[in-house]
């Protein structure tokens, strides 16, 4: 059973974040400022030893690694900011890439998508927009694909069937989806390899009927998210599509500030996190789809957006133990997959991580590590 977090990048200083949010801001920032919105919140989260780390130094990615490894994690799905020909918080994964000798296995995911202030904004609606891709440059196609090349070459990539996995975050968003895929796929094969895996990601994508997903192997049950959005109605379809229709007139146009309506400020919001598991283990693939389970360990954004953010009410170490049990069993039982992704390795400023905090230790690495020996999985 291939174990596979998602990974995010922003845990070092870039000069973009330091204009838009002040200098030396990182995930950090949210998180030592977070502050707790009713009796008993688990705010602010603390990593273990107050290790609060900098993703520019080799060695935190050594000592992630080697813990990941440790744990029976295969791998990252590391994410991957490209806007039009710009990169960001590159850093990361291009020094794993230097760095042959650290043990991991990983793969891209291309968070595609515009970047908003909406965090430092009480009222969301008037968020504005910071960054954003322009999809229909067929150049730019090309260039990106250069640039993940030498990923997709590295030995540690994560592969099927020999083909590189490159997982697309919302590719719903995307105008000409195909065009750019087959381009891909073409120019792998032109570049010694056997083509590529494509899978989708985000519960956004899958809710979102619209687009052909005719050149995709798999799609991420991407929870908790996903487990919200299954069997939503006809009416959130036809908003969700209006929405995409909207963002794509403003790229062209160049409007900077977003359409997209956002919660107002007001109380937290809670959900269960025993009903939210029970939801995701009645899962099953839908008929003619191939998608992969996905677990999540803890659920709480309040570091970024206070009182209006959501918390999930809760949450233990030996729960997850029990509920990733069995959804291992449902990969192998109806998914027929030996992947299960999880939700996450390091979103601190979400509240889901596999990293040690002061308050859960390493328990929610040693539930997944318990559960791989409990089956015999192993992680190669």
């Amino acid at each position: 059973m291939k174990v596979i977090p998602v990974y995010l990048p922003q845990f070092h200083c870039i000069p973009e974040n330091d204009r838009w949010w002040g200098k030396g801001f990182t995930e950090w920032t949210n998180m030592k400022s977070a502050q707790p919105l009713f009796e008993g919140h688990n705010q602010p989260r603390v990593p273990l030893d107050n290790n609060y780390y900098d993703l520019s130094d080799i060695a935190t990615l050594k000592w992630q690694c080697e813990l990941a490894r440790k744990y029976g994690i295969y791998g990252f799905c590391m994410y991957h900011y490209w806007f039009s020909g710009k990169t960001l918080l590159e850093k990361p994964m291009e020094m794993l890439l230097a760095h042959p000798e650290i043990d991991i296995h990983y793969c891209i995911s291309w968070a595609n998508g515009e970047w908003r202030d909406a965090w430092k904004r009480k009222d969301t609606k008037q968020s504005k927009i910071l960054i954003f891709d322009d999809y229909d440059d067929e150049q730019l196609w090309v260039d990106h694909f250069n640039y993940m090349l030498p990923f997709f070459k590295d030995k540690r990539y994560m592969r099927e069937d020999g083909k590189p996995i490159l997982v697309i975050y919302a590719p719903h968003l995307i105008p000409k989806l195909n065009k750019m895929l087959d381009l891909w796929d073409t120019m792998a094969k032109e570049n010694g390899l056997s083509g590529l895996i494509y899978i989708y990601q985000s519960a956004a994508s899958s809710l979102d009927r619209s687009w052909d997903r005719s050149r995709f192997t798999y799609g991420v049950e991407m929870n908790p998210g996903y487990a919200h959005v299954v069997g939503t109605s006809n009416h959130n379809q036809y908003k969700l599509r209006l929405i995409k229709i909207v963002n794509h007139l403003k790229r062209k146009l160049n409007i900077k500030r977003s359409l997209y309506i956002s919660r107002s400020v007001s109380q937290i919001k809670h959900v269960d996190y025993d009903q939210v598991w029970q939801k995701i283990l009645s899962l099953r693939p839908e008929e003619g789809q191939n998608t992969i389970p996905c677990a999540f360990t803890d659920w709480d954004n309040s570091p970024r957006f206070g009182k209006n953010g959501i918390v999930y009410d809760g949450v233990t170490t030996q729960k997850f133990y029990h509920y990733f049990a069995l959804l291992c069993q449902n990969a192998k039982k109806y998914y027929k997959s030996d992947k299960v992704f999880v939700f996450a390795w390091n979103e601190w400023a979400e509240g889901g991580y596999l990293e040690p905090d002061q308050l859960y230790g390493l328990g929610f690495l040693e539930a997944i590590k318990k559960v791989l020996d409990e089956e015999q999985y192993g992680t190669e």
